[in-house]
């Protein structure tokens, strides 16, 4: 498929998560298949101010590709000075717009998903950033604000309207955060509605979920969020099984802290090493979800504020667990 002008050879792609999705995880997940990946969401006045962190999670290295970074923000005129801040500090393929994070701080703000609640002014921020930049611009929002208030239909409508080149939609609603079951359905009414690509997004935690989401909603493409914790080879599993193929194995416990390791070996060099090793602490027990008898393991992850810390915690996993 494409947006905008841009290719994406695949059927999955990388949500941006706080937190998360650095450039780290994410050239770990391209790794593994990945046919999109997007930048943590970035604060549109942060960079319309110039704060140092803000521009430093839009890193992006060479090659990584193809990528969108992700801005948030609620007035028109700064987050059309963002969008092309945004893609000059990244070189991305796509600015993709926030109007669906749920937390309080954000809403409170009038920011996220807050915007469901102003599709007029969801419309005016989508038009000020499509002309800001000469590059494809799309929106990830949700079902709808609460269960009286589903709008994702006449919200995608808006967006392309506005100039969206595709929508993302996660298919549980701001009062849901994410609880219960994701509503794919809502996201079937809303690919049957637009005529952009539509990425399908909420509950994909293997490759057959990534193929039943494509199947019920007729999606362009499915988005992994919490599937990806301490697990970048759902990427593989997923392509897998969208070809017909066995979905293979996880690889064994000491490959997997071995990436653990190069991924934070890679942060610590493209970021602050000591946030980089802050964020480290619940991404490495993520690693080991799952694995027996790992609860002394990750007492000690939770520890770590080195990269030092991180190779010694990495080598007690491999040598007490299996």
């Amino acid at each position: 498929m494409k947006i905008g002008q841009v290719e994406i050879k695949g059927s999955a792609a990388l949500a941006p998560m706080a937190g998360v999705t650095d450039a780290a995880f994410r050239h770990i997940c391209y790794e593994q298949g990945a046919a999109l990946a997007c930048t943590e969401m970035v604060s549109s006045r942060g960079l319309v101010y110039n704060d140092p962190k803000t521009k430093e999670l839009l890193y992006c290295p060479d090659g990584d590709r193809p990528v969108a970074a992700q801005i948030f923000g609620s007035d028109p005129a700064v987050m059309a000075d963002a969008a092309g801040l945004a893609l000059e500090l990244s070189g991305a393929d796509i600015l993709d717009i926030n109007m669906g994070c749920p937390v309080g701080k954000i809403v409170k703000a009038g920011d996220g998903s807050a915007l469901m609640r102003d599709p007029e002014k969801a419309g005016r921020i989508v038009e000020a950033c499509v002309a800001a930049t000469d590059r494809p611009v799309t929106v990830k929002f949700r079902k709808g604000w609460d269960g009286g208030n589903v709008n994702a239909v006449e919200f995608a409508k808006v967006c392309e309207q506005a100039g969206a080149a595709a929508v993302t939609v996660h298919g549980r609603t701001r009062v849901q955060m994410y609880a219960g079951a994701a509503d794919w359905d809502v996201i079937r009414d809303v690919k049957a509605a637009v005529s952009i690509p539509v990425i399908a997004n909420g509950d994909v935690f293997s490759g057959e979920d990534a193929a039943r989401i494509l199947r019920r909603t007729g999606a362009d493409m499915c988005m992994v969020g919490r599937g990806s914790f301490g697990d970048p080879w759902i990427f593989a599993r997923i392509n897998a099984a969208l070809a017909g193929q066995p979905e293979p194995e996880l690889p064994p416990l000491a490959s997997r802290m071995d990436t653990a390791l190069r991924q934070f070996e890679l942060a610590c060099g493209w970021k602050d090493p000591y946030v980089a090793s802050l964020e480290a602490r619940k991404q490495l027990c993520w690693y080991l979800r799952g694995v027996p008898w790992s609860g002394p393991v990750k007492r000690e992850m939770v520890k770590v504020s080195s990269l030092e810390d991180i190779r010694a915690v990495v080598r007690l996993a491999k040598r007490e667990l299996r």
